[in-house]
C-alpha cells in the first residue's frame, strides 16, 4: 500500500538515534542509517525525505527521554538531593558505553561552522526545556530561599554548567571528576544549606 511504511518506526528511530549519538550529525550518513536501521535507503528518504528531516524526529525522540529523566531525578523534596541526582544522570548518559557516547545535543552544535536553522532551534528547544525544568523544580514553596542566587539566574547556570560538564567528559573521560566538580556547584548554589 503506497505510503505505508512498511517498518518498525519507534525501532527505526531508536537505531537512528544510536547512530547519530555514536557518530554525531555531521558524520551521520543516509547510507550509514538504512544499514543500522535495516531500511532501505530510499524508504527512510520516503518515510523522512532526508537524513534532516529523520534527525529532527529522532531529536525529538531524545529530547522526551532526556527531559521525562530529567524530571524524574528532580523529583525529590531535598534539594541537594534532587540536584546531586540530576547530575548524576545527566553523567551518566555522557559517559555511557564504550567508548563513552558523549552528549547528541553538544555534538550536533559542534558538528560544523553553520548547523541548518531547524536543527539549531531544536538545539535550543532542549536547554530552554531544560532551563524551564530547573526553574520549575526551584520554585516550589520554599526552594527559591535555600539558593544563593535567583532560581532564574540557577536554572540558566546549571544548563549552561552541563554543557561544560559534555566537554570535560570529552576530554578527561573520568566519571568521578565530573561528579565531583557536579557537587562543587551544587554546594555553591545551595550554600549553608547543602552542608546543613
Amino acid at each position: 500500500m503506497a505510503g505505508v511504511r512498511q517498518f518498525d518506526e519507534e525501532a527505526v528511530l531508536d537505531k537512528a538515534l544510536g547512530l547519530f549519538w555514536q557518530r554525531g550529525y555531521a558524520e551521520t550518513t543516509m547510507q550509514e542509517l538504512a544499514a543500522v536501521t535495516g531500511v532501505q535507503r530510499g524508504s527512510l528518504y520516503n518515510a523522512y525525505q532526508g537524513k534532516d528531516a529523520l534527525f529532527l524526529k529522532v531529536f525529538d525522540l531524545y529530547m522526551d527521554r532526556f527531559i521525562e529523566g530529567v524530571v524524574k531525578t528532580l523529583d525529590r523534596q531535598d534539594m541537594a538531593e534532587a540536584l546531586s541526582g540530576f547530575f548524576a544522570f545527566v553523567i551518566d548518559s555522557l559517559t555511557t558505553g564504550a567508548p563513552t557516547r558523549g552528549c547528541l545535543s553538544s555534538k550536533t552544535a559542534l558538528s560544523g561552522e553553520m548547523i541548518e536553522e531547524p536543527i539549531r532551534l531544536v538545539l535550543k528547544k532542549l536547554i530552554d526545556k531544560l532551563e524551564q525544568v530547573l526553574l520549575e523544580r526551584f520554585q516550589r514553596p520554599g526552594d527559591a530561599a535555600m539558593l544563593m542566587t535567583s532560581p532564574e539566574d540557577a536554572a540558566r547556570l546549571i544548563a549552561t554548567f552541563t554543557r561544560g560538564l559534555v566537554i570535560m567528559e570529552r576530554v578527561y573521560r573520568d566519571k568521578a571528576r565530573l561528579l565531583e566538580t557536579a557537587e562543587m556547584l551544587v554546594s555553591l548554589l545551595l550554600g549553608s544549606a547543602k552542608k546543613a
